[in-house]
């Protein structure tokens, strides 16, 4: 039986998000054990098994937050999971919230995956969470990330170190969003 797949709650040019499922589990195992990714995301590879992982997965799935939520990433052409993303530290009285993503599949690096994820996720966070800013932190020395960071929009607001990294953060508020908005909806 083939799995079942859930449906995108957004499109963009070259990808969706969809709610994490089950199915996402196994990639989600490479993806955390792999050493260049886990440098990427400032923290260790997975050092377990697949079928220790698994139930730890689902576990998750399950675990329903006001604060954060996670999504998958897929590419509109094949329908593949190639990546995540998330907001989360989501602060209602501030109307805030940080996001993260990861491009898991290299096959889709350099090719503006990246970037129309964030302007995906960025966009549900403002239109439904009806936040004033989303905000970043990603590694100093991470220029890919940067560079489609920036192409979302988001600009550079100064420099963390935490523990063993140093951070580059970066943010982007509701009338800049608008105001890039209003510029893409009059270029069509």
């Amino acid at each position: 039986m083939a799995a079942r797949t859930k449906p995108l709650l957004v499109t963009g040019e070259r990808v969706g998000l969809r709610d994490k499922a089950e199915m996402d589990a196994w990639n989600d195992y490479l993806w955390r054990s792999d050493d260049e990714l886990a440098e990427l995301d400032a923290t260790y590879p997975l050092k377990m098994t697949y079928e220790q992982y698994a139930p730890i997965h689902k576990d998750d799935l399950n675990y329903i937050s006001r604060r954060s939520h996670r999504f998958a990433i897929v590419e509109l052409s094949e329908g593949k999971h190639i990546g995540n993303c998330m907001y989360y530290d989501l602060d209602r009285r501030a109307k805030e919230a940080e996001l993260g993503i990861m491009i898991g599949d290299r096959a889709y690096w350099n090719g503006g995956y990246g970037t129309d994820a964030v302007k995906l996720l960025t966009s549900w966070m403002f239109n439904q969470l009806e936040l004033n800013r989303v905000y970043l932190k990603t590694l100093d020395w991470n220029v890919r990330a940067q560079r489609a960071f920036g192409k979302a929009g988001f600009t550079q607001t100064g420099f963390r170190e935490q523990g063993r990294y140093r951070f580059m953060l970066m943010d982007i508020r509701r009338d800049a969003w608008e105001q890039m908005q209003a510029v893409a909806d009059n270029a069509d």
